[in-house]
């Protein structure tokens, strides 16, 4: 039945990040997800800067501005000659919740000033940041949101946007609703969501420190997690505004075997930190999320635009056209799986 399905009409995106390794060329990044029939890309800024080290020929610090802008203005030529659009300058990370007066706060707005003149450089709109992980921060609801609306303050005058999404190891934001209630106590015309079927399901219903590979609470069996889940699915499309959501990233992730350690490791990194940079591979792949059920909560809202891939998968190899390839399948299987006849 659901084979027959017509899938949904919207516009695919792949994370640069997301095919080759962090060494190989962006330009055969971009030919390879150009040729697969993507239509944009998130800009991961590694991948700008790898290619400002090749483009100078000489290693580019993360804040030398001018050059890493120099070199945006050529990815943006190799982008429009590949036919794509660049939907996203992406991971802002750790921005928000630093003390006022700290060297953190003020290292967070020097770096959104750059960034900015990078997004000005690459030619897109929007910023992706994703919740803060960072054990330092305020748990404060209202100073996240404060930090945010600074940021999209800086953003406007450019008529730039803010995508705030939540990773689900973050240290006080890692549910699509925490993100939400900041993004809404914020209250600017230019900061939305970014939402994510792995973060989503990664944050509320599985975890990689159990052998189950679900979220172990004392006194919530598995079917009372299953139903807390969907109620949280039904929340949000009950909830969420269509036009809050600017785009949707897409992966599954495998059921960890041995169960991760609930540590840190030596970075400082939590289980699902770890967890979602190594072992997030594309839908039907051999992952366990629940994606089809996240991204059809998600359409509910009635959102009908970007779906972006963005996966991380260790055991992915071979030649990047073919991966891209075998992507965008994916992502077509998943917008038929998830409409709704």
């Amino acid at each position: 039945m659901s084979a027959t399905k017509t899938p949904i009409n919207v516009p695919t995106c792949y994370a640069s990040c997301s095919i080759g390794s962090p060494t190989d060329p962006l330009p055969a990044k971009l030919e390879a997800i150009s040729a697969a029939g993507f239509d944009a890309i998130e800009l991961s800024f590694p991948d700008l800067q790898n290619f400002a080290n090749s483009y100078f020929k000489k290693e580019i610090a993360e804040n030398d501005y001018d050059d890493l802008c120099t070199a945006g203005e050529e990815v943006k030529k190799l982008c429009a000659e590949k036919g794509l659009k660049i939907l996203v300058l992406q991971p802002f990370s750790n921005f928000e919740g630093w003390p006022e007066g700290s060297s953190k706060r003020k290292d967070a707005f020097e770096r959104a000033e750059g960034w900015i003149k990078i997004m000005q450089a690459v030619g897109t709109d929007m910023l992706q940041v994703g919740s803060s992980d960072s054990p330092s921060i305020t748990s404060s609801t209202k100073t996240l949101a404060a930090d945010l609306a600074a940021l999209a303050d800086l953003l406007a005058p450019h008529s730039f946007r803010l995508a705030y999404e939540n990773w689900c190891w973050a240290t006080h934001a890692p549910t699509w609703r925490s993100v939400y209630d900041i993004v809404r106590l914020a209250n600017r015309p230019n900061i939305g969501l970014c939402l994510d079927t792995f973060q989503t399901a990664g944050s509320e219903w599985a975890d990689p420190t159990t052998s189950s590979g679900l979220l172990e609470t004392p006194g919530v069996s598995t079917s009372q997690l299953e139903n807390n889940f969907k109620k949280s699915l039904e929340e949000m499309t009950k909830t969420i505004p269509p036009e809050m959501i600017y785009f949707l990233q897409i992966s599954d992730a495998y059921k960890m075997d041995p169960p991760m350690d609930k540590g840190t490791d030596e970075q400082g990194l939590r289980a699902r930190g770890r967890w979602s940079h190594d072992w997030r591979p594309l839908p039907f792949q051999g992952g366990y999320l629940p994606v089809v059920e996240v991204a059809r909560a998600v359409l509910r809202t009635g959102y009908r635009s970007w779906f972006s891939t963005e996966v991380f998968d260790g055991k992915e190899k071979g030649d990047m056209g073919e991966v891209a390839k075998k992507a965008m399948r994916a992502q077509e299987k998943l917008m038929r799986e998830a409409a709704e006849d």
